[in-house]
């Protein structure tokens, strides 16, 4: 059983000290986040893009089922945490990692697909309008997939979205080889040279300007199976953009425990389907966590899924407030709540393995990424 009591000392490694002052502010904890290095690389037949994008993904697996299955070997973590790598030539690779620094670990889980739906009770989403806020940030860390879906800037070249708006847990999506993000801009009034000025009392119209996508990588603990079978714990995918998009991005962090998080409430930015062109803000508490999720009521539709999910608390090293990155907006859930059917959205919790693979995949050094 030496590999279990391994995986146990991975889950059990973080550091997460907070203090009980009066005037506490919420603080980022400090983790010591483990080492995850490629071990080796195979070349895949390329792929076939045949599977339809999905712009939600649901799973009727809910927390008490998640917290009640067991825990995954150490070896099943290294590979989950094992990926695949897409190239915009339509080559495929697949590479095996090793984790090498004891820290958190994965949790494995069961679910089964259901239906809708994502709003509860008054839609308490904000469409975000004109350009002084959609450039600005944090608004402006959101970008659009051409398969439909969200993502979030946390490079000069990287966007975090979900692993289901690439591939299906069976196959990639059609449109992943030519992949594109869209970032939104004002449109040019003729003859007005950029002016910003406007008589119209109607919000600016925007447009999308594209760069294309360079490559994928998608964690193979999505790949294996899918959502139905894993659950959603590794919907989470990196895109690197074949060049920079010269605007600030948020970084990505280690997810404290909801009873950390200011006000226990977390915030996200998405393109919902129902509001074509808009960017729609919201935020709301976090009902109920397990070690991989971040279950919630906030209003969402199809679309919104890949949306980075943060929050905003006091980085003690540099004495500043600083926005973090700590989920990815993945889908819906049906659960039963004590015979009673309860809906919960899902966020994947970015956990001390998952800040370390993808910090590696945006880095390329290990040495950058051991303070989440």
């Amino acid at each position: 059983m030496a590999a279990l009591s391994t995986l146990i000392l991975l889950l059990c490694a973080a550091k997460d000290v907070m203090p009980s002052s009066p005037h506490w502010k919420p603080t980022w904890p400090s983790y010591r986040v483990p080492v995850i290095l490629p071990q080796s690389t195979l070349n895949l037949d390329k792929p076939q893009f045949d599977a339809e994008a999905r712009l939600e993904v649901v799973s009727p697996c809910g927390p008490a089922c998640h917290k009640s299955s067991p825990l995954p070997t150490y070896e099943e973590v290294k590979n989950y945490l094992s990926y695949e790598t897409l190239y915009a030539n339509g080559s495929l690779t697949e590479t095996e990692v090793g984790i090498y620094i004891l820290s958190n670990g994965g949790d494995g889980s069961r679910g089964r697909s259901r239906t809708k739906r994502q709003i509860y009770g008054y839609d308490s989403r904000f469409s975000i309008f004109g350009k002084d806020f959609l450039l600005n940030y944090p608004f402006s860390t959101s970008v659009k997939l051409s398969t439909g879906c969200t993502g979030t800037l946390v490079a000069e070249k990287h966007v975090l979205t979900a692993a289901h708006c690439i591939h299906d847990g069976k196959s990639y999506v059609k449109g992943a080889q030519k992949l594109r993000v869209g970032f939104l801009k004002p449109k040019q009034k003729d003859g007005s040279k950029g002016s910003n000025t406007t008589n119209s009392a109607m919000p600016e119209k925007m447009k999308f300007q594209w760069i294309r996508v360079k490559r994928t990588h998608v964690p193979k603990g999505w790949i294996k199976g899918n959502a139905n079978d894993i659950g959603m714990d590794y919907d989470y995918a990196l895109l690197e953009l074949k060049k920079p998009h010269k605007r600030k991005f948020m970084k990505i962090g280690v997810s404290p425990p909801a009873r950390h998080l200011p006000g226990g409430r977390i915030h996200f930015s998405g393109y919902d389907n129902d509001r074509p062109g808009n960017l729609v803000y919201r935020f709301c508490d976090v009902k109920d966590e397990t070690y991989d999720l971040l279950y919630q009521q906030c209003d969402a539709q199809p679309g919104a899924s890949g949306s980075g999910v943060y929050v905003r608390m006091w980085k003690r090293q540099n004495h500043k407030w600083e926005r973090k990155i700590i989920g990815i907006f993945s889908g819906h859930q049906w659960v039963d709540m004590n015979g009673t059917p309860q809906d919960f959205n899902v966020a994947v919790r970015i956990t001390p393995l998952k800040y370390a693979q993808i910090c590696y995949w945006i880095k390329g050094n290990y040495l950058d990424c051991r303070e989440g």
